[in-house]
């Protein structure tokens, strides 16, 4: 007989990671599963990096989220003794034609969140690398910053394993009943628990193809590393914080170089659809060329710079961007926690703390994550 946990959650990236967390802290016991493993190359939680900054336009829901996530990440960061967020400073950049700042200013200031506007000219003077239109102007948060994405995921992980979770990895079959009890693996084992929690970004429409094939999109996005000059420390923090371009050209965004990888650089545009087991890795020569001509407008000194690494992930968007989080409208012990759609990374221990909420203690529902909500046309509205 196979053993029976209170959870099962599978998907062990930093959705699911923190929830299978916060479920062990609260004294369940906690099996956690995934295909490849934590922040495997295939997941949207990989990769070294991620930003986490508090301004998302006129979205207060997501800022108030971002706070509290950053806390979290922070004091379990603290835990565990290692410094895997970097302090570099956000930057938002846009002009008056652009309600997106204005509207970001004033959901900040509402919140508290420490900031600076700088004008054109302030631009330009701190930040000499980068050219902006002359009528741009910016925000600057100086407490957000990156997190070392992959060794957080798997930090959790391996705290999680600590405090007593069990971890498989294993490919986990669809259900295929009203009432789940127990899910096979690709092995042939039987994993049983009294609730199944599916926190698996690209794979959830693979696994619930009728509920969600048209309400998650997995699409393909490509990052670039730069090398920076020889000796130049111009592209390093604290120099060079993280910036977002939003009045740019699909939206380009851009870490400085953290622990010698390099100038990060992508554009937050939904590339085309991409399936996340067998999709190639490899960046398309076109995309080089958009990235050099983008470069040498604004950020001119790197616009022949050597490109150190690429890598190719995978958005897994909603209608509109917002989270989907919700218990599976037919399946009863069933629940879906997906929905990252580009921006999720940073909400993982936000999205841990409310998961195990809903679920342990029946708190308040987010209207906004319901599945009810999420519709087949792609609107994002949520940056």
């Amino acid at each position: 007989m196979p053993k029976t946990y209170d959870f099962a959650v599978i998907g062990a990236g930093a959705f699911g990671s923190w929830i299978a967390h916060y479920l062990r802290r609260a004294g369940a016991n906690v099996v956690l599963i995934d295909a490849y493993g934590p922040a495997n190359s295939r997941a949207s939680s990989s990769g070294e990096t991620r930003v986490i900054r508090m301004g998302y336009g006129p979205d207060e829901l997501y800022t108030q989220w971002a706070v509290r996530s950053l806390v979290l990440w922070r004091e379990f960061f603290d835990k565990i003794r290692r410094p895997l967020f970097v302090r570099t400073g956000v930057l938002f950049v846009s002009n008056d034609a652009d309600n997106y700042l204005r509207d970001l200013l004033h959901v900040i200031a509402k919140n508290h969140v420490p900031c600076e506007r700088l004008s054109a000219d302030e631009l330009r003077t701190r930040y000499p690398e980068l050219h902006f239109e002359g009528d741009s102007w910016a925000i600057y948060e100086p407490e957000s910053g990156a997190l070392l994405a992959r060794q957080a995921v798997q930090a959790v992980v391996e705290d999680a394993i600590r405090e007593g979770v069990t971890y498989r990895q294993s490919f986990i079959e669809p259900p295929r009943s009203n009432r789940v009890r127990e899910l096979k693996t690709s092995s042939g084992d039987l994993i049983s628990a009294g609730t199944f929690i599916f926190a698996c970004g690209p794979w959830l429409p693979k696994l619930f193809p009728d509920l969600l094939r048209d309400r998650i999109f997995a699409t393909r996005q490509e990052v670039f590393f730069l090398g920076p000059p020889p000796g130049s420390d111009r592209f390093r923090p604290p120099k060079m914080p993280i910036w977002l371009h939003h009045a740019g050209p699909d939206i380009p965004y851009a870490l400085p170089d953290i622990e010698n990888r390099g100038f990060k650089i992508a554009f937050d545009r939904h590339g085309p659809a991409f399936d996340p087991d067998t999709g190639s890795r490899v960046v398309d020569p076109g995309s080089i060329e958009h990235l050099r001509a983008y470069l040498r407008t604004h950020v001119p000194s790197l616009a022949d710079a050597p490109i150190l690494e690429t890598r190719v992930c995978q958005y897994e968007n909603t209608s509109n961007g917002d989270f989907l989080i919700d218990r599976h409208p037919e399946l009863e012990n069933i629940w879906i926690a997906g929905g990252g759609s580009g921006h999720g990374f940073k909400h993982g221990s936000m999205v841990g703390e409310y998961v195990s909420n809903r679920i342990l203690h029946n708190a308040p529902a987010e209207a906004r994550f319901a599945i009810a909500t999420k519709e087949t046309k792609r609107e994002r509205s949520v940056y």
